[in-house]
């Protein structure tokens, strides 16, 4: 069992996330065009990690999308815990990563400190 929650190995820095969908082609566009997911099924949650840099990028990062079915889907919208989750994990490029998404928008701050703060 696995809890969807951003965590890295001394979570120094922490914080939030958000995004928009892309217009045109969002994920789960490219998830049914690169045939990972069907029409009955439904993208629930994305977690992208890029790990040991060393001050220098390098691609790719890794990318799992969270998907369920119909039933899922609605037990989610209801906070029932009866569904089941599927995983799609894919190594991509980090451009094309952010490019599913129309706006991406990361803070972090040292242990969380300035989450919810004004400034």
């Amino acid at each position: 069992m696995e809890v969807f929650k951003a965590s890295v190995q001394y979570n120094d820095l922490k914080g939030s996330c958000a995004a928009d969908r892309a217009d045109n082609s969002d994920a789960t566009e490219w998830l049914r065009n690169n045939g990972h997911i069907q029409e009955n099924e439904f993208l629930v949650g994305i977690s992208m990690f890029a790990g040991e840099n060393h001050g220098e990028h390098r691609d790719p990062v890794s990318v799992t999308f969270l998907i369920t079915d119909e039933t899922g889907f609605r037990a989610l919208g209801q906070n029932s815990s009866d569904y089941e989750i599927r995983k799609v994990n894919v190594d991509m490029e980090i451009t094309a990563f952010l490019a599913l998404f129309k706006r991406f928008e990361i803070t972090l701050s040292t242990n969380s400190c300035l989450e919810g703060k004004e400034y």
